[in-house]
C-alpha cells in the first residue's frame, strides 16, 4: 500500500499524541501491540487526510477511536461525524469506543475490534502464494525430470 504524503505538521501531532495517549488509549495499546488479535497489525496515533486516527488496522481497513467525556458535546459529536464520514470516503469502518467501556470491559472491546478486523479480512483478496525456497515451480520441475529420465525434453 503506497504511503500517503503527511505534513510535518500531522507527523509531529501525531507523534504528540503517541506521548500522550490516554489510560484508556495506553491500555487498549498494550493489548494491541502485544499481537494478542490474531496477529493483526494496528498502528497507534496514524495521520489519515487532516486527521489522526487513535488507532488503524490497514488490511482490515479499520479505525479504532477511544472517545473521552469531551466527545459528549453536541458540537464535538458533529466534528465527529464529520470525521467519520472522510474515513468512510477512504474505505475505513469506524469503531467507537469510550473510555470508560475500555476501562471496564477491555475484553469486550477487544472482541468486537477482533470480529470486525476478520470481517474486514474476508472482504479482501486473498494473498498469493509466495514460491518455495529455491525459487522454481516443484511441479514444473518434477515434470520436466520425470520426462528426461523417459528421453523426452520439456
Amino acid at each position: 500500500m503506497p504511503h500517503a504524503v503527511v505534513s510535518d505538521r500531522q507527523r509531529s501531532r501525531a507523534k504528540e499524541l503517541r506521548r500522550t495517549m490516554t489510560r484508556a488509549e495506553t491500555l487498549l495499546w498494550r493489548y494491541l501491540k502485544a499481537n494478542r488479535m490474531d496477529g493483526v497489525g494496528i498502528r497507534r496515533q496514524t495521520p489519515i487526510g487532516n486527521y489522526v486516527a487513535d488507532f488503524v488496522c490497514f488490511s482490515s481497513k479499520i479505525i479504532i477511536e477511544v472517545d473521552g467525556e469531551s466527545h459528549d458535546f453536541e458540537e464535538r459529536l458533529k466534528k465527529d461525524e464529520r470525521r467519520d464520514a472522510f474515513f468512510a470516503a477512504e474505505g475505513f469502518q469506524v469503531l467507537r469506543f469510550t473510555n470508560e467501556q475500555v476501562m471496564s470491559n477491555l475484553e469486550g472491546v477487544v472482541e468486537a475490534i477482533r470480529q470486525a478486523a476478520s470481517a474486514g479480512a474476508r472482504g479482501s483478496p486473498p494473498s498469493l502464494t509466495l514460491p518455495h525456497k529455491g525459487g522454481g515451480n516443484t511441479n514444473t520441475d518434477q515434470s520436466n525430470s520425470t520426462e528426461k529420465s523417459r528421453g523426452k525434453q520439456p
